[in-house]
């Protein structure tokens, strides 16, 4: 499927996991990406050099988020890389992990959180906007835990609430101009990056077991969830929170 040639498209965090196969996906389709990394230059220069090898067009862009001057660093790099185009596709991937519950969380992590995972998106929305063609795509990664009780994530979950009424107001602002802005809920995605975690004795028959399609997520999973968003065929849709979790305790399996 080609349905996204003549598009650019700008993916945070996409140097492994998730919003590595987004970028991956995005440029199957056919549109121009834009890798952004915060620390890992080796894994974007593979996600590049992946997308080139498969006949796509990308280009790496470095800038941590979650400091000064992030936004600005970031669209220095975007901008020379769209050399004069406009952009089509925002994904706001890129994201801190869970700091630890009530208590053990702190202050420095929390406002590391907010910086990086609300702060961050917020503001490279507003600084894109002006370089957006009308009809364009903003996309947010949120989680499964913001409609789940962790008592370890509080306040990650707490950050992705906030993207997603962030989602819904901008969907609102921002429909005038034909831009859907939409997130995305992803579970438990078992990535390069996090696969330990899932070697925990139990804690993968635990999670299947309570997931209504009897298996991890993976990449892939989201994104071609993301890609679907990114198409026309996702023209109708804004101001919602798409749950990628492959039905991640939705209640009691008999």
């Amino acid at each position: 499927m080609s349905d996204l040639i003549g598009r650019t498209a700008l993916v945070t965090g996409a140097s492994r996991g998730i919003g590595q196969a987004i970028a991956v996906r995005l440029a199957a389709r056919g549109a121009v990406v834009a890798v952004h990394f915060g620390t890992d230059e080796d894994g974007a220069t593979a996600t590049v050099d992946r997308i080139v090898r498969a006949g796509g067009a990308a280009y790496a862009v470095g800038a941590e988020l979650g400091v000064d001057a992030d936004v600005e660093t970031l669209f220095a790099g975007v901008e020379a890389g769209l050399a004069g185009r406009p952009l089509d596709i925002l994904v706001n991937n890129a994201a801190a992990p869970p700091a630890g519950a009530l208590g053990a969380t702190t202050r420095a992590a929390f406002d590391h959180l907010f910086a990086v995972n609300v702060r961050a998106p917020y503001f490279i929305v507003e600084r894109a906007l002006p370089l957006f063609r009308d009809g364009g795509r903003i996309i947010t990664i949120s989680s499964a835990s913001t409609r789940m009780a962790n008592a370890t994530q509080t306040s990650f979950a707490m950050t992705k609430g906030a993207v997603e009424t962030m989602t819904l107001t901008l969907a609102n602002q921002l429909g005038v101009r034909g831009i859907t802005v939409n997130a995305v809920a992803p579970g438990a995605t078992r990535t390069a990056t996090n696969g330990p975690v899932f070697d925990t004795p139990g804690l993968t028959e635990l999670i299947t077991g309570m997931t209504a399609l009897g298996r991890l997520g993976g990449p892939d999973d989201i994104a071609d969830v993301v890609a679907f968003l990114a198409s026309d065929a996702a023209r109708w849709v804004t101001g919602q929170v798409i749950d990628a979790t492959g039905g991640l305790f939705l209640g009691p399996r008999s």
